[in-house]
């Protein structure tokens, strides 16, 4: 990554994000999902459950094990995840290709449940928190908040519905890896491309 925060050249001459400008896996993420409007109920109950696991960790460490998450967690049907007993939790504690940290394996479980008790779709709560107008671009990491006031309300309304492992911070990630916000720097050919 350069000190600057701005854009990256890549060996294919795309100028990307810092962070997508690293690994084949980084690159590959950022090109193709990172700030791509996600709908569907699994599909964003996996991207809230891979972004709690993340924290504390790299992406890139949760990006690796997408597709053992996807396989330890019922490929985050909510229905199936709400149902694991203490036997469903032992093995994915057990389990070397996931990430084995109990209070965020408790909390995936009782965030499906959580989901279930919603009174409105999972997709229409949290793209409620979608900022109404896009702000401008930013030129370098370094003008990418951490949080937003959206993302902090999103927080306090899914841990009032009972949701845990989701605060401000995680919530905002949620919102760029979704695509509710799209931080793509402005010299970023993802920016061009969706201008």
């Amino acid at each position: 990554m350069n000190e600057t925060g701005a854009a990256v050249l890549g060996a294919d001459g795309r100028a990307r994000c810092p962070w997508g400008a690293g690994p084949a896996d980084y690159t590959e993420y950022h090109d193709s999902e990172w700030g791509v409007p996600l709908h569907g109920e699994r599909e964003l109950f996996e991207r809230i459950t891979l972004e709690s696991f993340q924290s504390g960790l790299s992406w890139l460490t949760i990006l690796r094990k997408r597709a053992a998450f996807r396989r330890a967690f019922a490929d985050f049907e909510p229905a199936k995840v709400a149902a694991f007993d203490d036997g469903d939790r032992e093995r994915l504690l057990a389990d070397a290709e996931i990430v084995r940290n109990r209070a965020k394996i408790d909390a995936a479980i009782r965030n499906a449940g959580a989901v279930l008790e919603l009174d409105q779709p999972l997709d229409e709560l949290l793209w409620s928190f979608a900022p109404q107008r896009r702000r401008q671009r930013p030129r370098t990491l370094a003008e990418v908040p951490a949080t937003t006031p959206e993302s902090t309300a999103m927080a306090k309304e899914l841990k009032r519905r009972g949701f845990v492992f989701v605060g401000p911070t995680t919530c905002y990630a949620l919102m760029q890896a979704t695509g509710m916000v799209d931080d793509h720097l402005a010299t970023c050919w993802r920016a061009a491309d969706r201008a």
